[in-house]
């Protein structure tokens, strides 16, 4: 018995041992980077296609979303976690933001849990108008919608966040 306990702690201390152990853990770290990469991207192209998929609905349109001259262009991928741009249109508990960055227009859903700030105050959702330059932070629904954390009332005297006015 006691032969093994010191064969035992032989292998456990020996460098080869070390090696594989180690050669081990960056395997999983790799691996686990790896997933969340898959998941976050899959993320992203679920809301796009839900955003799509839900045009009509969200938007009343006949046209349906293009990603680009083609299909497969995965780089025009909605911005599925939030938006910067303008309020186009309130219907709360929703709002309507033109994105600057995706130039999309994305439905907005608030409700009580939904921060709205301008600088360090907290203002209600009736304060929302269109026109507002607005930063949401949020989760993305099944319907192609964003369901926001965070709205963040941008200074009327601040940049544009769309170029336009």
């Amino acid at each position: 018995m006691n032969n093994i306990k010191n064969k035992i702690k032989e292998i456990l201390n020996s460098k080869a041992f070390r090696i594989v152990v180690y050669a081990l853990g960056v395997l999983a770290i790799a691996f686990f980077i790896f997933e969340a990469g898959m998941v976050a991207g899959f993320r992203k192209a679920s809301f796009g296609r839900d955003w799509g998929e839900n045009y009509e609905q969200n938007f009343g349109s006949p046209h349906r979303m293009q990603f680009g001259k083609n299909m497969g262009d995965m780089g025009n991928l909605p911005n599925a976690h939030g938006a910067i741009g303008r309020i186009v249109g309130v219907e709360l508990p929703n709002i309507v933001v033109l994105d600057g960055k995706d130039n999309v227009e994305k439905i907005i859903i608030l409700d009580d849990d939904t921060e709205i700030r301008l600088a360090k105050n907290i203002i209600k959702d009736e304060e929302l108008k269109e026109g507002l330059g607005v930063m949401i932070i949020g989760t993305p629904n099944s319907s192609g919608q964003i369901e926001a954390k965070l709205v963040r009332v941008l200074p009327p005297s601040g940049p544009n966040p769309i170029g336009n006015n």
